[in-house]
C-alpha cells in the first residue's frame, strides 16, 4: 500500500481530488460514502478565505444524487460576507454533475465561558468502551476503515457509539482535526437502524450539524435516536460529542422503502 492509498483522497490541485477505494459507500461499490465527502467539503470550507476570528455554528449538507466514486471537484464561494456573521458554500461534483452541496455559518468568537453549559449527558471515555463489530453487515471499504465502540443498551432505534479512524483525509494537503472529525458524522444513520438493511432502504438525503462548541478529534461520539414514520419518511437525531463532552447535534432526513434488488437508493 502506498502513502496515497492509505488516504481517503489524493489532492490533484485546483479543487480536484481522486477518491481511493477507502471512500467506497455502503449502498453501492460505485459510490463514495457521504461521511467522507462531508469531511472533504469541510476541508475546503476551511481553506476558503480563512477567518480565524470566526467559528463554525451550523453546517448543512444536501445530497443531490448518487456520489460517484470518481474524480471529485469542490468549488467554494461566500454567499453572505460579514464582519461577525458569514455564510459560505462548498459544492462537490463527480461523474459530470453536482452531488453534494454544503452551506455553513461562520460566527464571531467571544468569551462566554462564564455562562457556558449543555444539557446532553457526557459519554464515557471511548477507551473504556468495548470494541463493537455491529457495523460489519454493511458493505463498502469506508466503514471497514473505522473503529467502533458501543455502549451497553444498543438496540433498533437507539444507540450510543464512539467512532474513530486512523486514515488521513487527503494526501497532498494539510487537513484539520475538524475536517477529519466531520468526516465520520454520517455513520449515525447506520448504527441504530430500525429494520434490517437487507430488507429495507433508508438512505439519508441530508445532514445538518449544529455546534455550541468547536469539536476536537480524534473520536466522534454519537448518542443517536432513529424514528420512522408511517408514510415513508424517517429521522436520525444525534447528540454529538468529542472526548471532552457534548458539542452539538446532528440531524438526518431519511427516505424509507422496502428493498428491491433491482433498484438503487
Amino acid at each position: 500500500m502506498t502513502a496515497d492509498e492509505d488516504h481517503y483522497y489524493v489532492a490533484l490541485g485546483e479543487g480536484r481530488y481522486e477518491p481511493t477505494r477507502h471512500t467506497m459507500g455502503a449502498w453501492s461499490e460505485d459510490e463514495q460514502h457521504m461521511a467522507v465527502v462531508t469531511g472533504l467539503l469541510v476541508h475546503n470550507l476551511e481553506r476558503h478565505d480563512p477567518r480565524p476570528d470566526l467559528q463554525w455554528g451550523r453546517l448543512t449538507f444536501d445530497i443531490l444524487g448518487m456520489i460517484h466514486r470518481s474524480e471529485t471537484t469542490v468549488r467554494t464561494r461566500t454567499l453572505r460576507p460579514g464582519r461577525t456573521i458569514e455564510l459560505v458554500e462548498a459544492v462537490a461534483s463527480a461523474g459530470g454533475r453536482d452531488v453534494v452541496r454544503a452551506s455553513a455559518w461562520r460566527l464571531a468568537r467571544a468569551d462566554t465561558s462564564k455562562v457556558a453549559g449543555a444539557e446532553a449527558e457526557p459519554l464515557p471515555d471511548p477507551t473504556s468502551v468495548p470494541v463493537w463489530h455491529g457495523m460489519s453487515h454493511w458493505g463498502g471499504d469506508f466503514l471497514r476503515t473505522l473503529e467502533f465502540r458501543a455502549l451497553d443498551g444498543l438496540r433498533p432505534g437507539r444507540g450510543k457509539v464512539w467512532v474513530s479512524t486512523r486514515h488521513p483525509l487527503v494526501a497532498g494537503e494539510e487537513v484539520s482535526e475538524l475536517a477529519r472529525w466531520c468526516g465520520m458524522l454520517d455513520v449515525a444513520n447506520g448504527i441504530a437502524w430500525r429494520q434490517d438493511p437487507d430488507e429495507w432502504l433508508f438512505p439519508n438525503v441530508d445532514l445538518t450539524l449544529h455546534l455550541h462548541r468547536q469539536p476536537e478529534g480524534p473520536w466522534v461520539g454519537l448518542d443517536t435516536q432513529v424514528s420512522w414514520g408511517p408514510t415513508g419518511i424517517g429521522q436520525s437525531s444525534s447528540a454529538v460529542h468529542d472526548v471532552q463532552g457534548p458539542v452539538g447535534t446532528v440531524e438526518q432526513s431519511l427516505t424509507l422503502r422496502p428493498r428491491s434488488r433491482d433498484v438503487a437508493p
